[in-house]
């Protein structure tokens, strides 16, 4: 698997997991560990550094 191939993977894991995140009954403790593990797979300057998917600034609008 190319850099590529394994980036797009990342990204739908990502989306998943968010999709999952929001399901009534999901495993949040689950979420918090594996979020944070995948977006430290990109490449830098893809997810902002200090990024915290628990603190959601569109949730404190």
């Amino acid at each position: 698997m190319d850099a590529h191939e394994d980036f797009e993977r990342t990204v739908r894991l990502l989306s998943a997991l968010a999709l999952y995140a929001h399901l009534l009954g999901a495993d949040q403790d689950f979420v918090a560990m594996v979020g944070p593990a995948l977006a430290a797979s990109l490449p830098c300057g893809i997810v902002p550094h200090g990024y915290d998917p628990a603190n959601d600034p569109e949730e404190d609008a």
